[in-house]
């Protein structure tokens, strides 16, 4: 199991912060390269020629490895929203169709297609929050569904924001391919986490954001695209996407033939390489950690928050459908409104989250962590 990495944060000891799934304190190492980034951009005339094109592939090369993909396959965008809307515009949904989304899921997931299903002829389809916490078997039935309309696409969050129920994502990829549907996966609150690999998932795009769990800036994200994706038109016409469109040659739009791969779905003014660095060493710290250290560590601070919590009036999804890293309380008479800020007049910080108080532990916390927040919460909850 993977020790508190706390030492490379820069976090008080009094200050008890349990809210990764909303940001991510950044490493005291992504804050160096951040200001010496900024150092570089002071002094643009010393960056070498081949500076932002290294940065590029270092960032597409770290996010790769953290779902198992080639970087080929993996286009640098600003957001999951954007990455959205570029399979939106790739994505031809049949007429007569449907888009099955999640309840109360994240917007880029689902508004994408809610927009366009007036004009495009087809339906959006929303699975129901199960009872139970068990969204796989909900979205399972939901694809299976007798008498439903051809399913187009599966627009999903592997992991749910609010209540942190866990998807299992092969075994729905397998059921919306059985289908001949289409697999959108928003991976914000898994990839660098739980294990995700993308050449056996298969997924038409996955999508992640820097921001929370990768332990990086906003304004950074990844888009991994399966290659029969890999044709379509981008989001935004601009020279990095096009095989030579270059201010070096003589001749200014020599060739404006598309590249090959994921690259074509770059965003405009990819040349962000403060942030840019930044995502790199965050991505690349993680997948130093390893999937399962952290899923280790994750697990037992978690588990012990529910161990702790036990029998002080919430009530938590069972262990075998909740994230590791993502802990959720219920509250059978409603939470009290204020409770957030009085957990944080402690010091101590989480997220209300759809009338839940959302836990979410990362490698820098640790047991001593877990232990404060049960006592100041059953002491300021009463």
């Amino acid at each position: 199991m993977l020790p508190s990495q706390r030492a490379l944060f820069d976090i008080p000891r009094d200050v008890c912060f349990l809210n990764a799934a909303s940001w991510s304190p950044l490493p005291l190492a992504v804050q160096e390269a951040g200001r010496a980034a900024v150092g570089r951009k002071g002094q643009p005339w010393k960056l070498e020629s081949n500076f932002q094109s290294q940065q590029y592939e270092r960032a597409r090369k770290a996010a790769a490895a953290l779902i198992g993909a080639d970087p080929a396959d993996v286009a640098l965008i600003p957001s999951v929203g954007y990455g959205v809307a570029t399979a939106g515009k790739v994505m031809a949904i049949p007429r007569g169709s449907r888009v099955l989304v999640l309840q109360d899921d994240h917007t880029s997931p689902v508004l994408e297609w809610m927009s366009r299903a007036e004009t495009g002829g087809y339906t959006v389809e929303t699975v129901k929050q199960p009872a139970d916490g068990d969204w796989t078997s909900a979205v399972l039935e939901a694809i299976e569904r007798p008498g439903a309309a051809p399913l187009a696409l599966v627009s999903i969050s592997s992991v749910h924001w609010s209540d942190g129920g866990a998807l299992d994502m092969p075994r729905i990829a397998t059921a919306a391919k059985a289908k001949g549907a289409a697999l959108l996966v928003d991976a914000t609150h898994d990839a660098g986490v739980r294990r995700i690999d993308v050449k056996s998932l298969d997924p038409d795009f996955l999508i992640f954001p820097t921001y929370k769990w990768v332990l990086g800036p906003y304004g950074r994200a990844f888009m991994y695209v399966a290659k029969r994706r890999q044709t379509g038109v981008p989001l935004e016409q601009i020279s990095a996407s096009r095989k030579a469109v270059s201010a070096e040659d003589t001749v200014y739009f020599r060739d404006t033939s598309y590249v090959e791969g994921a690259r074509r779905y770059d965003m405009g003014e990819r040349d962000h390489f403060i942030s840019l660095e930044m995502a790199a060493v965050g991505m690349e710290m993680m997948a130093g950690w390893g999937n399962d250290p952290i899923v280790a560590r994750l697990s037992m601070l978690t588990d012990r928050l529910a161990d702790g919590l036990a029998n002080s009036g919430v009530r938590v999804i069972d262990k075998k459908l909740r994230a590791p890293h993502v802990l959720s309380l219920q509250f059978p008479q409603g939470m009290a409104q204020d409770l957030p800020k009085r957990l944080a007049a402690e010091n101590v910080y989480a997220a209300p989250r759809l009338g839940r108080l959302r836990i979410s532990p990362h490698v820098y916390n640790d047991e001593e962590d877990v232990d404060r927040f049960v006592e100041t919460f059953k002491r300021v909850a009463r």
